[in-house]
């Protein structure tokens, strides 16, 4: 089944993009229409265009620029089988990543979900949350009191 949600990321230069997702995530290219500094990517189930600006369509708002970092207030986050690897292979590139490796668990409503993740910056400042499922457990900490009147659904 196709995402129903595939991002598209306004990127500086789509060689670099292309060789930082492919080369240190680990996205295979699925097809690239270089005339327009445009590559459709993916990473196991997860899909994602890059698309150079001021190349073929850009989607811009009027009188905003495209400032550094793009992207601001929003992270992707990236299933992946195995963090460490992509880890090695940003140490190697001199790439700092923005959140360091942890091990997190979120809770949702009864039980918690576990991540071994990390977040890094891509070229052009987006972050990327690439994170190891952990599985589930129930949640053990104590009751934090009752939910909102206006979160009563079902993850309140």
């Amino acid at each position: 089944m196709a995402n129903a949600l595939i991002p598209e990321l306004a990127v500086s230069d789509w060689h670099i993009s292309r060789s930082f997702y492919c080369e240190l995530i680990g996205f295979t290219l699925s097809y690239a229409r270089a005339e327009e500094g445009f590559a459709f990517l993916r990473l196991g189930d997860a899909e994602l265009m890059i698309d150079q600006i001021g190349l073929g369509r850009t989607f811009a708002v009027a009188g905003a620029a495209f400032d550094y970092p793009l992207g601001r207030g929003i992270n992707l986050q990236i299933r992946v089988s195995d963090v460490e690897v992509i880890l090695q292979r940003l140490a190697a590139a001199g790439i700092t990543p923005y959140l360091p490796l942890e091990e997190h668990w979120y809770r949702r409503g009864a039980d918690e979900v576990g991540n071994r993740q990390f977040a890094v910056a891509d070229p052009d400042g987006y972050l990327l949350r690439l994170y190891q499922d952990l599985g589930e457990r129930p949640f053990s900490r104590p009751h934090l009191g009752p939910a909102s009147p206006a979160c009563t659904g079902a993850g309140a």
